[in-house]
């Protein structure tokens, strides 16, 4: 419609909707000037914008929700002081789910749960409230700011162990509960580890499977072709059993320093976790803290330590 139409087609509408009339012709007339390319950006701003608005009005059922996943280029990462400002979410590490044996050190204990304990902690963080998220919603909301459930919390495993899969995977399943596994590639299909249909099954059940490196060697000790053994090759595998992208990374011991992080950025990750240190003051997400949780502690003692260090 050009201009000489829409008077005329206006002449013929009645007095009372003139007004109305002229407002929508001025908007129709208006859009028609804009250039291709302009009118072109303008779709794209819309279309952000009503998926912006997708995000922000997620459901608010706390136990149901589910933010958008975002994985931001490096270029929009914000400022490391944005990031440690933000409250932690605790983030918990587990190894072995089994009874203790007469063999079994003092310091092995720290590391190893009874599967009874692990049932009780597991109850005590359903019972008050908490709720289990992923890796990606704890990038997304470190990096974005995306809204996180009420008292979330993330668990994580290491180093593959077959009781991981036998008895902590189901406990977490009787209340809805995902984690993430670290998975060390040279253990799998061994005696007493996960095999491949194992990592695979957590993987599609809405866990996270991450990298734990090829045989657990130290990474402060890499040199050259140890980054193909430890990092290269472990991902391409766990990214065939999955068939997804493996973009975490869970130390060896928790040692790490900062000549990793390249190499882990350059490989795709996009952030690494560690144990019990002051994260790094320049790049944070790929020094994340988590408490190991030992077998001496029971559901109360648990939420006493994830108030205090978190």
């Amino acid at each position: 419609m050009n201009g000489v139409e829409a008077l005329s087609w206006l002449k013929s509408v009645p007095m009372k909707l003139k007004l109305l009339s002229c407002c929508f012709l001025l908007f129709i007339l208006s859009c028609q000037s804009f250039p291709d390319d302009i009118s072109s950006e303008l779709n794209q701003t819309t279309t952000a914008s009503f998926a912006g608005n997708l995000t922000a009005s997620e459901k608010t059922n706390e136990s149901s929700f589910v933010p958008a996943i975002v994985t931001p280029p490096a270029t929009v990462v914000p400022r490391a002081s944005e990031i440690l400002g933000k409250k932690q979410v605790p983030i918990l590490c587990y190894h072995q789910i089994r009874d203790w044996k007469p063999t079994d050190s003092k310091v092995s204990r720290t590391y190893i749960v009874p599967p009874a304990a692990f049932a009780a902690q597991m109850r005590m963080l359903a019972d008050n409230g908490y709720h289990t998220i992923t890796a990606d919603q704890l990038y997304a909301y470190l990096v974005t700011g995306a809204r996180l459930p009420a008292k979330p919390i993330l668990l994580s495993f290491d180093d593959t162990d077959l009781d991981q899969y036998t008895v902590a995977y189901p406990e977490m399943k009787k209340y809805g509960f995902k984690g993430m596994f670290f998975i060390m590639t040279v253990s799998l299909g061994k005696p007493h580890y996960m095999n491949r249909e194992q990592v695979r099954t957590l993987s599609d059940d809405g866990n996270t499977i991450g990298s734990h490196t090829w045989d657990h060697h130290n990474v402060k000790k890499y040199e050259g072709k140890d980054w193909i053994t430890q990092l290269d090759k472990p991902t391409k595998q766990l990214e065939q059993i999955t068939g997804k992208s493996i973009r975490y990374f869970a130390y060896p011991f928790g040692l790490w320093n900062t000549a990793a992080f390249p190499e882990l950025k350059k490989r795709g990750f996009i952030a690494a976790f560690q144990l019990n240190e002051k994260p790094d003051p320049i790049d944070p997400l790929f020094c994340i803290r988590r408490i190991i949780v030992p077998g001496t502690w029971n559901g109360g003692v648990l939420q006493q330590w994830i108030l205090r260090d978190f």
